[in-house]
């Protein structure tokens, strides 16, 4: 049996059908990983007490950030997983968006929650997201957008493949949530270009992960009393992704000049 085809720089490769197969088996790995140890039943994205964090969200997470690992490490793949070329970093003005996203966690936390649920609930609760910036991270933003740049598309389109790819891995919520969960699919591809941007500004994947994991932990907060009584800042995080997405789409063409465009139809 032959290896996979390698780069000049060593690295296998991993065409963009094969991302799409792989992070479909990583979704269905993650969705099934708390099936073991789910006792009663707990809506999405609500904990309340440490236990159903740690068999409700915990399995999954740790599941998904080891097969990222795993991964990237089978690729050869933890240089431009992990870090962007200098030429690729996005113009100053992009920080905006890592702003916003802090102070839309700081001011949208339920901080009542965390202290009806305790420092243990507290400190699980956040392990458990960051690590859900980890593995969804190192899966779209990592892994797909290596991938997309290896198949030689432009940034552009670099940006709008893995943010759609990563808005209908969310799309899984229509079988428990029902059509409630189509705004999610849409705001959660929005995110995925936030985040990103947060890549290509910082130069690191790094920083994604830590705002993914924020920006969940800031959610599943205002989730604790359920969606029937759901924290007041929580709207926080929609005004947020709205303040963002009208900064995105005014500036699109500073983070993607189409000098780009013509050089990619020049290639051709």
């Amino acid at each position: 049996m032959s290896s996979p085809p390698t780069t000049a720089a060593g690295r296998r490769r991993l065409p963009v059908l094969a991302f799409i197969i792989l992070a479909a088996l990583f979704l269905v790995a993650i969705h099934f990983a708390t099936v073991p140890f789910e006792k009663g039943e707990v809506g999405y994205g609500q904990f309340r007490t440490t236990e159903e964090v740690l068999r409700g969200l915990l399995p999954s997470v740790v599941l998904g950030a080891l097969i990222g690992i795993a991964v990237v490490s089978y690729l050869r793949w933890w240089r431009p997983v992990l870090r962007d070329e200098p030429e690729l970093r996005a113009p100053r003005f992009v920080w905006l968006f890592p702003v916003i996203i802090v102070l839309a966690v700081l001011g949208g936390i339920q901080y009542s929650a965390l202290a009806d649920g305790g420092v243990a609930f507290t400190i699980t609760l956040l392990i458990a997201a960051l690590l859900v910036g980890v593995s969804e991270e190192l899966m779209f933003r990592g892994i797909g957008v290596v991938s997309l740049r290896d198949a030689g598309l432009s940034e552009g389109k670099v940006a709008l493949y893995s943010s759609v790819i990563f808005g209908l891995a969310h799309a899984t919520n229509l079988f428990t949530e029902g059509l409630s969960a189509i705004p999610q699919v849409l705001t959660t591809a929005f995110a995925g270009y936030f985040f990103y941007l947060a890549r290509r500004v910082s130069g690191t994947l790094v920083l994604g992960m830590v705002l993914h994991g924020l920006w969940d932990f800031g959610i599943f907060t205002g989730l604790a009393n359920g969606r029937d009584n759901l924290y007041l800042g929580t709207t926080l995080f929609i005004i947020a992704d709205v303040i963002m997405l009208i900064i995105a789409l005014a500036t699109i063409r500073k983070v993607f000049p189409r000098r780009e465009e013509r050089a990619e139809v020049g290639a051709d």
